[in-house]
């Protein structure tokens, strides 16, 4: 993964990565360090990595909302038709100075009758967040409580039922029952 040590918690990050294996060990790589409490520089280069812009593609791909364009009004279609190389700069140029467009809203109807409100960014804001996020994630992940269920990725409803079933259960035992 290639860090060297700047201080005591400092990492500063040289970006040796060029496939999804690769990502994955340096996202194992910050999770870790994270979790240690050590903080990086860096994070950029590994943000417009070549295989980090291909991976946030396919997971934006793979999104059922995908083929949705934004107010730009350009489609996922769009820049999978582009040559790869191309499509990498333009990201790559995009992270550099981002500025987000303004989000579509659309309103979706709810079982109630009532409307729910929908902000749809454009698909290039979409891909340049999804960099952002397969970096950042690991980092956070690995400092958040354990106990936090919010918004979080593997992580759901029942499991937060779940965990206060137990603390539920645990108090309720006389110290006299066996566990």
């Amino acid at each position: 993964m290639g860090d060297e040590l700047r201080g005591e918690n400092l990492v500063h990050l040289n970006v040796r990565f060029s496939t999804e294996t690769g990502l994955k060990k340096f996202q194992d790589l910050l999770y870790e360090k994270s979790g240690q409490g050590i903080s990086f520089t860096g994070l950029l280069e590994a943000m417009v990595n070549e295989a980090t812009i291909v991976t946030a593609v396919h997971n934006i791909k793979s999104n059922k909302g995908s083929k949705t364009a934004g107010v730009d009004g350009v489609s996922m279609d769009r820049y999978l038709q582009m040559p790869r190389d191309e499509l990498i700069a333009l990201i790559q140029s995009t992270t550099t100075n981002y500025k987000p467009k303004p989000a579509r809203r659309v309103y979706i109807p709810k079982s109630n009758g009532k409307r729910r409100p929908l902000g749809i960014p454009t698909v290039l804001d979409r891909i340049v967040q999804e960099c952002v996020r397969i970096i950042l994630e690991p980092i956070c992940e690995a400092r958040f409580y354990p106990h936090s269920y919010g918004f979080r990725p593997y992580r759901a409803q029942k499991h937060a039922i779940r965990d206060i079933v137990n603390v539920i259960n645990a108090s309720c035992k006389s110290p006299d029952q066996p566990v």
